[in-house]
């Protein structure tokens, strides 16, 4: 029973480490990953492992590590849901990152996002100047969301996971 208790207590702080490094890093890395970015995750998934179940290495003191995570990660999704400023703490707030056509330089270099970067993401919203965007927004989940500055014709975008969903509101 102290081996189970050891690897929920490792699997937890391991856990609870990672949110803290994935919060530092800032939200733009948790949307856009690159090669470097897939291969520090997979190098550190696999430098916790041991940190996670010491020497127990069976398919038991695996399934307790599994259970423990899956089971902090709910309580935690459940203290977010119910305590704003536990969201504002891990999640962070959205940034403002282009209000009617004028770039909000100051928060671009804060979040540390290139000028290159915000032209790509608002041409992947249909738009192609700055001067066309009425609201673009850094989220929490880091994605990039964009509102067209014409509001005959407004169309409100949000890039997730590679894909576009396209919303229109016509007036």
């Amino acid at each position: 029973m102290n081996n189970i208790a050891e690897v929920v207590l490792r699997s937890i702080s391991v856990y609870l480490f990672m949110i803290i490094a994935m919060r530092l890093m800032g939200k733009k890395e948790l949307s856009q990953l690159n090669t470097s970015d897939l291969i520090l995750i997979l190098l550190i998934s696999n430098s916790v492992q041991n940190a996670m179940v010491g020497t127990d290495t069976s398919l038991q003191g695996g399934i307790i590590a599994a259970t423990s995570l899956f089971i902090v990660n709910y309580a935690l999704k459940l203290l977010v849901y119910k305590n704003r400023n536990l969201q504002i703490l891990l999640e962070g707030e959205p940034t403002l990152l282009i209000y009617k056509g004028e770039i909000q330089t100051a928060n671009l270099d804060r979040e540390k996002i290139t000028l290159s970067e915000l032209k790509e993401a608002i041409r992947e919203h249909g738009l192609s100047e700055f001067s066309d965007v009425g609201l673009s927004m850094l989220e929490r989940d880091g994605n990039i969301s964009v509102v067209a500055g014409n509001m005959d014709q407004q169309h409100i975008y949000k890039r997730k996971r590679g894909l576009s969903l396209k919303l229109s509101r016509k007036k």
